[in-house]
């Protein structure tokens, strides 16, 4: 019995070792590569593929890290034998494949060195791996690394023949995520080759400053910006007042009447100092309509807690054929058909029409001869092209900084851009004759607010101060003028009221100052209300 247990325990040991050799032994193939370099540089590869069978596919590696700002490529070009899509060949087991690599040479020191993956990235592992390389001189060293990409382990072996033309590399079992890498010297100038390299792209390496990209964005700042300055000294300046023009502060009264230096009104005078047609221009505008007789202004009773109002009365038999076409345009849109309408019932409802008293106010400065081009067109243009600048700019930084270094360059297209933009708010120019009513105007506000009124007579002082007091309103002085017309009349004592400009009951003079500066505030308000009145 002891003899039959050991007769069985024997054969089940020969049993299970015939079945362990089959799940230990690696299937793969046999990789014979031939490789020859040329004096072009190229490599061509020729690889017999043994002892496998069916589909074989191999994925070349052919990018590597160069140095800090390049990667290396390895080009594969010329395939026979197999199908390259993308970095996959695939080809039929057994079989031969042939190939072309460019970019394996590399000059280093006194030698040119080849360097390439001979083995690699087979989707099945290599048993055994044999490569032969010959090339256009003599061997001046060799090496070998197996195993992951980044192994410094040697090879099975590597060697050359005795004439130094041939060097020759062995590697047992390479497994699908392995490699078998060749080196080997020849002297300088042996090939042309050279490695094909690409910047890796990095917003460090892009934006590099250094003297070269530093001088050059310097030297392009000045430049663009220097443009930027010789265009507004060129084209944003306002023309010099011609000699007997200059500043003056003649008092604007003659004989009893008023009369505005060079006959500007308010809204005009508004758009001829800041070049915008602005709210506080057509609220000017308003007032200025009252005074000179085409409406009146009446404040309406109020509680302690209630908003203030007004209302805008429509004046019979006022010649309004007269008006100007902005103040046409502006009658107009209070009135709408109505003869009289509250101040707070224009508020949102002047949409559709204060777009045209604005552009009837900028059509009128040019009119006038002040403006060679409406102020509103030229800032647009010139902000329109600072914008695209900017643009510009934005796609030269991009391409410059993920193909080259000098992305900053990009940059001062864009600092340029930005600074044409918000200059070209100052490019709109005044022609002489704007220059002199400028001057003209200036002067009469020095004059306004210089409290040398002169002697008016009694009869005219309400008259003639109302008229001043669309002019306060341009120029900031409401409170100041209103008090100035409130004190010709009245004395603080309950007076009748304005010809233009009616309180409710138990409302005197004394309250006009208080009465105009809430209006003035209000009207502005309901006007930017609309949201047209909005400028670049």
């Amino acid at each position: 019995m002891t003899g039959i247990r050991r007769t069985l325990a024997i054969l089940g040991a020969v049993a299970l070792s015939l079945t362990a050799v089959p799940a230990t032994a690696a299937a793969g193939i046999t990789d014979e590569v031939t490789m020859s370099l040329a004096k072009n540089g190229t490599l061509h590869v020729v690889e017999k593929i043994s002892g496998g069978s069916g589909e074989l596919k191999r994925t070349f590696l052919t990018r590597t890290r160069f140095d800090d700002d390049n990667d290396r490529l390895y080009q594969i070009s010329n395939v026979k034998g197999g199908t390259l899509a993308g970095d996959v060949l695939t080809m039929k087991a057994p079989g031969t494949v042939e190939y072309d690599v460019k970019g394996a040479v590399t000059p280093a020191g006194a030698i040119e060195e080849l360097r390439w993956f001979a083995v690699n990235g087979w989707s099945t592992p290599v048993t055994k791996a044999t490569v032969k390389v010959s090339g256009p001189g003599q061997v001046q060293n060799l090496s070998c690394f197996a195993g992951e990409l980044t192994s410094a382990i040697g090879c099975t072996s590597a060697s050359m023949d005795h004439g130094a033309t041939e060097a020759a590399f062995e590697q047992q079992n390479v497994g699908p995520g392995q490699a078998l890498t060749v080196v080997v010297g020849y002297t300088k100038g042996s090939t042309s080759g050279a490695p094909i390299l690409e910047r890796r792209f990095s917003l460090a390496g892009a934006f590099t400053l250094n003297a070269v990209t530093g001088g050059a964005l310097a030297a392009l700042l000045v430049l663009l910006l220097g443009g930027v300055g010789l265009l507004y000294w060129t084209r944003g300046r306002d023309s010099r007042v011609a000699a007997g023009n200059e500043r003056n502060t003649v008092a604007p009264v003659q004989n009893g009447h008023f009369s505005p230096p060079d006959g500007v009104r308010p809204g005009q005078i508004g758009t001829l100092v800041d070049e915008q047609a602005d709210v506080v221009d057509v609220t000017a505008t308003i007032v200025d309509l009252a005074v000179r007789g085409y409406l009146r202004i009446d404040e309406q009773p109020r509680q302690a807690y209630d908003a203030p109002d007004w209302t805008l009365v429509r004046l019979p038999n006022a010649p309004v054929n007269t008006l100007l076409p902005y103040e046409r345009a502006l009658y107009d849109a209070i009135f709408d058909g109505r003869d009289m309408v509250l101040l707070s019932q224009l508020s949102g409802s002047f949409a559709s029409h204060l777009g045209k008293v604005r552009d009837a106010l900028y059509t009128d400065v040019v009119t006038q001869g002040w403006f060679a081009r409406r102020p509103d067109t030229e800032r647009t243009r010139w902000t329109v092209i600072g914008v695209a600048l900017i643009g510009l700019g934005l796609l030269a930084t991009v391409a410059l900084a993920w193909f080259t270094t000098y992305g900053l360059l990009g940059l001062a297209l864009v600092i340029a851009g930005g600074a044409l933009a918000v200059g070209g708010q100052y490019m709109p120019a005044k022609t002489a004759k704007g220059s002199a009513a400028l001057a003209h105007t200036l002067g009469f506000r020095e004059y306004l607010f210089s409290g040398d009124l002169g002697e008016v007579p009694e009869q005219h002082r309400v008259e003639l101060f109302s008229r001043y007091l669309p002019y306060a309103v341009i120029f900031d002085g409401v409170e100041h003028w209103s008090r100035v017309v409130a004190s010709v009349t009245g004395n603080g004592h309950q007076s009748d009221n304005l010809y233009w400009y009616h309180g409710p009951a138990e409302w005197d003079l004394s309250k006009f100052a208080g009465s105009m500066r809430t209006f003035t505030t209000t009207t502005s308000g309901a006007i930017s209300a609309s949201r047209q009145f909005r400028t670049l």
